[in-house]
């Protein structure tokens, strides 16, 4: 049975290896979403937001690191690989600080891959179930439920829909856009509507800490937990 619940991207340029990539993971996941360069990739990450990426060093338009960078901006949570030719072990590096997996070096060996894909998943699968975004309060995972102390909070099927998609990546920002396409996905001809979406999340708020939720200008709603 494939993977269902842990999505990759695969951002690699050279056309053989990519494909061979894709064909290879695909075994393994459902999902694998597959770019030929880095900005395409960085599109891809910011539509998809999937679990893990591999990418290349030297990709056109953006290289690999310069895409990391970008993401881990604002997302120290994604798991990335990187893969690079023995010639580019200097740029590793500088890479350093880029909360990297690991790299692999070229030519990328299937069972080494496997391995590491393999412990990743459980790593993501083995977090906590349980988000607390409050003393009192906590989103759990697992069954997709809000509890407040030993008491569940009732939640309509979208609040719910729209609580595990901000719990999912916390402190990251979602457009209301990819917010509506994720609720509607079985919609695929309803229309985008932004008071959809702010009336969802004004309902959502009065079940949660206050100022759990912020809009962050020009970039959607998040969940910000303070530490």
């Amino acid at each position: 049975m494939k993977i269902e619940d842990i999505t990759i991207l695969i951002a690699e340029d050279e056309e053989e290896l990519r494909n061979y990539l894709a064909e290879y993971l695909q075994i393994f996941f459902k999902y694998v979403y597959v770019a030929k360069c880095g900005h395409s990739a960085y599109m891809l990450y910011l539509e998809k937001h999937p679990d893990i990426i591999i990418t290349d060093i030297n990709m056109p338009n953006l290289d690999g690191l310069n895409m990391i960078s970008r993401i881990r901006k604002s997302d120290s949570e994604t798991k990335i690989i990187i893969m690079s030719a023995h010639s580019e072990q200097e740029k590793l590096l500088h890479a350093v600080e880029l909360h990297l997996v690991t790299y692999l070096i070229k030519p990328i060996q299937n069972e080494v891959l496997k391995k590491f894909l393999f412990d990743i998943v459980d790593t993501i699968r083995n977090r906590s179930e349980r988000i607390y975004l409050g003393d009192d309060f906590f989103w759990n995972k697992k069954d997709a439920t809000l509890w407040h102390n030993s008491e569940q909070i009732s939640l309509k099927e979208r609040e719910s829909m729209l609580l595990s998609i901000l719990c999912s990546r916390i402190n990251h920002a979602f457009s209301s856009e990819s917010i509506f396409y994720k609720l509607y996905a079985q919609q695929s001809d309803k229309e985008f509507s932004q008071d959809a979406i702010t009336s969802l999340v004004k309902r959502l708020r009065q079940k949660l800490p206050k100022n759990i939720i912020q809009n962050e200008y020009g970039l959607g709603y998040k969940i910000v937990i303070k530490k």
